[in-house]
């Protein structure tokens, strides 16, 4: 049995992965000697095992829909942009990549583009992820440099979250965490978020601030600090400049006034900030919740003002600690993948850019920074970007205001998507679609939160004509008669010279360097171990302060406060409830991969909206029905779940569901596309909306085999979801006709005639041949539906001799166990809550009894909110009393 090491594709973690293939059987666990995760996998990364399938794979190359050669589609796509640039100039181009992208591919986009086509409209969806943490370290640091890592996890005194449910986006770490809290009972964990979710479950303090106010909360630790006489006065005036101006814009930030803006009591406000500066050791771990906002980049300031002020810097155990979303969001940086970049950390100065055209010998170079993100898709809606490519991203769903994305895919001359992924709502528009290889084909290095650079590496062969993305980018560009500078041959060619521009006139000028990498071998390459940067081809040891202005200090940034905008010309209905957004423990993005395994579908089946009960009942809704969420720039149609844990007033809403998965189901669609003036990082954490339940008379399970011929016509309903599961689909639909619904269902499967069974409340179909091909069951109160477990057995189990059994529904053989709790043992809620009425009355002894918790961990937070409950409601006979 071969073993391959190489790492996941999921969040910036980046774990280290053993891959292990016998004949087509592929087994997926943690690499025990990474650093990141020490053998530890999330759910997700236990499951990419499933997700290697091929379902919806795009395998070969379309021009206008229709298939084409390698060679024809590449000299389309050539002469279009060539015939582009001559007519409009190079600033009609424009490149939109991806954190899901390997560092090499990202070098190579990123030359082809700045380095010779000339222009720098080139940038990434990492600008959704990263780009206000990445300003406001530049603003302080003087570089894109994280100052951390996951060893401080276990040095820390006081770790304080802020924004970042990790629990469920980043489980290794936040396992991690738990564990050296278990170590250590003393240490100190701080929760900062507008909701209580399952990171709330390690917390100490949980601070449930008003959504958006988080620079309010900092600014008014900064004076805090100072009002108190408790900033390092001596360490500030050493090693950092700024101090007097930021503490003069935070000057009125009393604790009756950050009371007032964050909701917090000034109880809750002095025992958080007496903790922070008291605390020698404390850091602060902040995610999405920070920087998805209009103002993120001085939030992100905000937080490392009050490192600076009390020099929480620089020693184990303690700093400033972003947190990365996206697999290679930091490796796509550093080659430049951001438009306000250059490359290797290099910005537009002339200097910069005379060094960078020396080093790739153009004389062609992009003067200035390109468009972000945002203002790309805008300038492609207008009509000024005309050739728009797109590498391994989403943007029709994930960018804000996706109406208006819709729009600029709709108006840009060509669109070209290089992706693994045959149909998703973006590739609809495309006018041609080159095959890519995805995870476990292509070969390269990615670098995660903590700067430690590590190998993919390939261990199955491509899936049909697909190409790895820097080799489509390379024959572009050889295309367009730039063969010498793009003389690449395997990815350790393109990683040669990324790290030669690295050390190229550096001499420790600049943060990123590895430069001892720059004559790698081949085979060392393939072999390179996770490797942490800076790693200077001189030896010369990482600098002690991460200070990288000329005058080796570090900045305090003057940050004055702001919440989020409100539209006031909108109605005072649409502004009733504040929309969040964020991920579900078990999936990820658009569910292109995710989606793809039925294992990792059980947690949460469907899309929901998490509301307050009180909310709930003042809109005259129940949990369980439908609810429709609108603004001036979207609808999202979705089942209302009640959630103590979200604040009265707010509605949680999960990114992962687009018209692939759902009727309405874009929840960036809510978002207006207002983002930070510095990063230009969307506001994707806060937008306003109303809020009412749509009645539906209604609701059907439905389950359809793969390759059973079977298309379901949804048209007339009012909400529908849909997820993968073992064979086939799963879904549920609510407002459609069932009879109309079974009419179009018989007409696919011709002469085929279901089994059925109806009663006054319910009706039960069942289309068999050799197998189950769909199966209905219909009801008019969605309180009526059952657990769909049963249902979905029916795709994979074998057929009773005698049919009609098949409409005992509640099949004995299959338990329900109600919703799934532990994705990697397959244990419902139902089981552990009979484990602790039979006597385990501790995680401990539920995991030992039930295995859940025993594999990735994820599951552990929900496991310990069900022993609470349960333990704390009254037993069965005391409520029949």
């Amino acid at each position: 049995m071969s073993v391959c090491k190489t790492t996941c594709p999921y969040c910036g973690v980046g774990c280290g992965v053993d891959v292990k293939r016998d004949g087509d059987l592929i087994a997926v666990s943690g690499d025990i000697d990474h650093p990141a995760n020490r053998g530890k996998l999330c759910v997700k990364g236990s499951a990419l095992g499933e997700t290697l399938v091929p379902n919806n794979r795009l395998v070969h190359p379309f021009v206008e829909g229709v298939r084409e050669s390698w060679d024809s589609a590449l000299e389309t796509l050539t002469t279009r942009l060539m015939q582009t640039i001559d007519r409009f100039g190079p600033g009609s181009v424009g490149f939109y990549l991806s954190g899901q992208l390997l560092t090499e591919d990202y070098y190579v986009a990123n030359k082809l583009m700045k380095g010779f086509i000339g222009g720098a409209n080139v940038d990434t969806n990492s600008r959704l992820c990263m780009a206000s943490a990445v300003a406001a370290y530049k603003r302080s640091l003087g570089a894109d440099y994280v100052p951390c890592t996951y060893d401080d996890l276990d040095d820390a005194e006081m770790i304080v979250m802020v924004g970042s449910n990790a629990a469920w986006t980043h489980p290794v770490l936040y396992q991690r965490i738990e564990a050296a809290k278990t170590e250590n009972p003393h240490k100190r964990i701080v929760l900062i978020d507008p909701r209580r979710t399952a990171t709330a479950d390690l917390a100490d303090q949980h601070l449930a601030i008003q959504p958006g106010s988080d620079g309010f909360l900092f600014g008014g630790l900064l004076r805090y600090t100072n009002a108190r006489d408790l900033i390092d006065s001596e360490w500030v005036q050493a090693h950092t400049s700024g101090a007097q101006e930021a503490l003069a814009a935070v000057a009125d930030l009393s604790l009756e006034v950050v009371s007032r803006h964050t909701g917090l009591s000034i109880a809750q406000l002095e025992q958080f900030y007496a903790a922070f500066a008291n605390t020698e050791r404390v850091l602060t771990f902040y995610s999405q919740g920070i920087n998805q906002s209009a103002s993120g980049t001085d939030d992100c300031n905000a937080i490392i003002n009050c490192h600076l002020a009390l020099g929480r810097i620089g020693q184990p155990g303690m700093g400033p600690f972003s947190i990365t979303g996206q697999p290679n969001a930091m490796g796509g940086r550093e080659v430049g993948g951001l438009a306000t970049q250059l490359a290797a950390h290099m910005d537009f100065t002339a200097e910069d850019v005379d060094r960078v055209g020396r080093f790739w010998g153009s004389d062609r170079l992009a003067q200035a920074p390109g468009l972000k993100a945002v203002d790309l898709f805008r300038a492609a809606a207008d009509g000024d970007i005309k050739f728009l490519w797109i590498m391994a991203t989403n943007p029709a769903v994930s960018l804000p205001d996706s109406a208006a994305v819709k729009t600029a895919l709709e108006r840009c001359e060509t669109v070209v998507v290089s992706d693994c992924v045959r149909d998703t709502e973006t590739n609809r528009y495309a006018h041609i679609l080159l095959p890519a290889m995805g995870w476990g084909e292509k070969s390269g290095t990615v670098t995660n939160s903590e700067r430690t650079i590590s190998r993919q590496r390939q261990f199955l062969p491509p899936a049909g004509e697909a190409r790895a993305d820097w080799h489509i980018v390379t024959d572009v560009a050889r295309r367009m008669g730039f063969a010498d500078a793009f003389p690449f041959e395997s990815p350790a060619d393109v990683f040669r010279e990324h790290a030669g521009l690295s050390a190229f006139e550096n001499n420790g000028a600049r943060d990123f360097d590895i430069g001892a990498l720059a004559d790698i071998t081949d085979a060392d390459y393939e072999n390179l171990p996770p490797t942490r940067w800076p790693l200077p081809a001189d030896g010369r040891s990482e600098e002690h302060l991460p200070a990288f202005f000329a005058d080796r200090r570090m900045r305090l940034v003057s940050v004055v406060p702001r919440l989020p905008d409100v539209d006031e010309d909108s109605s005072p209905s649409t502004r009733e409830f504040v929309v969040n957004s964020g991920r579900l423990r078990d999936q990820w993005h658009t569910m292109t991969r995710t989606g793809l395994a039925g294992s990792l579908a059980r947690h949460r089946r469907f899309l929901s909206a998490s509301m307050n009960p009180v909310d709930l009942e003042r809109i005259g809704a129940k949990a369980g029905e439908v609810i429709l969420i609108q603004n001036a720039t979207g609808r999202v149609t979705a089942i209302a779940e009640a959630d103590a844990g979200t604040k009265q007033g707010e509605v949680f809403l999960p990114i992962h569901w687009s018209d692939c998965f759902s009727s309405e189901g874009k929840v960036s669609g809510l978002f207006p596309g207002v983002t930070d003036p510095i990063s230009g990082q969307p506001q994707s954490k806060y937008a306003r909306a109303s809020i009412r339940p749509l009645k539906t008379s209604n609701w059907t399970y439905m389950v359809v085999a793969d390759d059973s011929g079977v298309s379901p016509v949804l048209d007339s309903a009012v909400y529908w979801s849909q997820v993968r599961i073992d064979g086939g689909l799963l879904m549920i639909v609510a407002g459609g006709d069932p009879e109309v619904i079974a009419s179009r269902i018989q007409d696919d499967l011709g002469e085929q005639r279901p089994l059925s069974l109806s009663s006054p409340k319910a009706n039960y179909r069942i289309w068999a041949g050799d197998r189950v091909n769909c199966a209905m069951f219909s009801c008019t109160r969605c309180e009526d539906l059952p657990e769909p477990s049963w249902l979905e057995s029916l795709l994979t189990r074998e057929l009773p001799r005698r049919r009609w059994q098949l409409l005992a529904g509640y099949d004995p053989g299959v338990e329900d166990q109600g919703p799934l709790v532990c994705s990697c043992w397959e244990v419902g809620e139902k089981a552990i809550r009979a484990a602790i009425r039979d006597g385990a009355d501790s995680v401990s002894e539920i995991s030992e009894s039930l295995r859940c918790g025993t594999r990735c961990g994820s599951c552990l937070p929900e496991v310990r909110s069900i022993l609470t409950s349960e333990t704390a409601a009254p037993a069965p006979d005391e409520q029949t009393a």
